[in-house]
C-alpha cells in the first residue's frame, strides 16, 4: 500500500464525518482512510458501532474482521494521521 505524502490533522479527520457533503473519513495505526464509497458505511457508521470521524485502532481488535478490510476497493489510503509522523 503506497501512503501519500498528505499529513491530516486530528480536526481535519473529526471535520470528515460525511456531514455537510464531507467525506467519510477513519483512521486506523495512523494512517487515514477515505470509506466514503464502502458499502458498509453507507449509513454514515459501520455495523451501528463505529463512526466516521475517528481514529478506530483500538476498536479494530474487537472486530471480526482485522486491518486487512482496509485493502478493499472502496477504500482509498489519504494520508498520515499528524500525531504518527
Amino acid at each position: 500500500m503506497t501512503i501519500p505524502d498528505k499529513i491530516i490533522s486530528i480536526l481535519e479527520l473529526k471535520r470528515n464525518t460525511g456531514e455537510r457533503s464531507t467525506r467519510m473519513w477513519i483512521a486506523h495505526e495512523g494512517i487515514v482512510y477515505d470509506v466514503t464509497d464502502c458499502p458498509k458505511w453507507r449509513t454514515g457508521m459501520h455495523e451501528f458501532l463505529h463512526f466516521p470521524g475517528q481514529d478506530l485502532t483500538s476498536e479494530i481488535p474487537d472486530a471480526p474482521h482485522k486491518d486487512e478490510v482496509f485493502n478493499h476497493d472502496c477504500v482509498t489510503v489519504i494520508g498520515r494521521l499528524e500525531s504518527n509522523i
